[in-house]
């Protein structure tokens, strides 16, 4: 047995409540790594079942999804990159429309309550709406998505075995493709392995680790390395974007500013950074935190100056690098699947 807490879900018995006990499903049992909290996510609600998360993955790499046919999930969200996008500073949608804000990483969902740069959604099932029904992005509808699906028969075998039937919804959509994205675990970087103690940090790692506990894991907390709260970074907004960040959701003044502090795992592929991709390089974003000058809401976490020298900045970007998970981002399991 691996190391860790091993959620069991019983798939079976929650389709046998739903009427279909008849039907061979597969659970899956999701792994919580050893010294992380319990996720957020509710299993109850929709256990994993080996049939859902291959149902889930499909959709998540068919454009089907979009208006047009020709954007999938993983157009902005690319395995090798973190599940984000390396190519562009904002996300693309269909006919070449360009969006406002750079895509988050996916990794790690089960422990999010909150999704999206401002909090906007707060639920994953629901989240796949806001890229589905965006202008800029998928332009498409959900009724119109499930009517497309529902010409498909190769889909309606997959939603028959996912879910024990093939009258294809949006519900069972969503609930597919949660299946497969909140399955997306990374916890096997170098990091890990040495709090593991498998491997050792080198002088340089060190050094950075060290630097990262006093000026960083306050807003980036081990071992998730993000606090899943909003905070004002001290960046200076772009008139041309003109975004307000958590304030247009909460339309609190006290939220000007404020955006989701990322996870920094696999930071060294999720490139360019920030909400608008402003910065192309983990060097731009250590000196834009190392040259903070206070401002209004900016967050308290960050009021104290960092004062890295030269080398202090090229070992806390050493450390970054350690949290690179090569086996989460090739791992054949979430890639393309074959047909």
């Amino acid at each position: 047995m691996k190391k860790g807490v091993l959620i069991v879900l019983f798939g079976i018995l929650f389709f046998a409540f739903l009427g279909f006990a008849k039907l061979a499903f597969t659970p899956i049992y999701f792994e919580v790594p050893k010294g992380w909290s319990k996720p957020h996510y509710d299993f109850s609600k929709n256990p994993l079942t080996e049939e859902g998360f291959q149902l889930g993955r499909k959709l998540f790499y068919d454009p089907i999804l979009s208006k047009d046919s020709t954007i999938s999930c993983a157009s902005c969200h690319l395995q090798q990159t973190g599940f984000t996008h390396v190519d562009h500073d904002l996300s693309h949608g269909i006919e070449g429309k360009i969006g406002t804000r750079n895509s988050l990483s996916l990794q790690n969902l089960a422990w999010n309550k909150d999704f999206m740069w401002d909090g906007g959604v707060n639920n994953l099932e629901v989240q796949p709406i806001h890229p589905i029904t965006s202008e800029v992005e998928m332009d498409e509808t959900l009724e119109n998505v499930v009517a497309k699906l529902q010409k498909s028969d190769k889909y309606k075998i997959l939603f028959q075995k996912a879910f024990g039937t093939n009258k294809i919804t949006g519900q069972l959509t969503l609930k597919a493709l949660s299946q497969f994205v909140v399955s997306l675990t990374s916890s096997n970087s170098k990091y890990d392995k040495v709090i593991r103690k498998e491997e050792k940090f080198t002088e340089m790692e060190q050094k950075g680790y060290n630097l990262f506990k006093q000026n960083c894991a306050s807003c980036h907390k081990e071992p998730l390395f993000t606090s899943d709260k909003f905070e004002n970074n001290g960046l200076v907004i772009d008139p041309t974007l003109n975004d307000i960040g958590r304030m247009k959701i909460t339309q609190n003044p006290k939220d000007s500013l404020r955006f989701k502090v990322p996870t920094l795992r696999n930071i060294q592929f999720t490139f360019p950074y920030m909400h608008d991709g402003r910065f192309k390089t983990l060097t731009e974003v250590v000196k834009h935190y190392n040259s903070l000058q206070k401002s209004k809401n900016l967050s308290k976490e960050l009021s104290k100056p960092m004062n890295l020298s030269d080398n202090d900045r090229t070992d806390l970007v050493a450390f970054l690098k350690t949290l690179t998970d090569k086996e989460f981002l090739f791992n054949p399991r979430f890639s393309y699947p074959k047909e």
